[in-house]
């Protein structure tokens, strides 16, 4: 399917190039602008007097070509989308390892003889974002 869709890529981008060239080509209504300086009188001798009637067909069948190539184009994406979400996905998901939690620290059981100044006055602060849940912190108490 990728391989259509490729091709048909490439043919959008000659029709696309294709149109813009035959716009360019075409006589303004007033007998003046790019037609003319892009070979506007070569046509009329290439094709002969109905030259716009030949272009405006070109016109218009080329810009037809373009819509159903875009829209045809369109709908492909989006059945390849579809069923490559349902095979899985572009990449393939990776299950990632259970984080364990870090073990917690013994508690520090001060001696008799020397004993910790205490603090004048303690803040938990607390991230704000944990992976672990969050539990009160431990005071100690002499």
């Amino acid at each position: 399917m990728s391989i259509l869709i490729g091709i048909f890529t490439v043919i959008l981008l000659f029709t696309s190039l294709f149109l813009i060239l035959v716009v360019l080509a075409q006589k303004a209504k007033s007998d003046g602008g790019m037609g003319a300086a892009l070979g506007g009188g070569a046509t009329e001798a290439a094709f002969g007097a109905d030259t716009g009637n030949v272009l405006t067909k070109l016109t218009i069948n080329s810009s037809i070509v373009f819509f159903v190539l875009c829209f045809g184009l369109y709908l492909a994406q989006i059945h390849l989308l579809k069923h490559q979400k349902a095979a899985g996905g572009a990449l393939p998901s990776i299950a990632a390892p259970a984080a364990s939690p870090a073990p917690a620290p013994a508690p520090a059981t001060p001696s008799s003889a020397t004993k910790a100044p205490e603090p004048a006055a303690t803040t938990a602060t607390v991230p704000a974002t944990t992976s672990a849940p969050a539990t009160a912190p431990a005071t100690a108490k002499p």
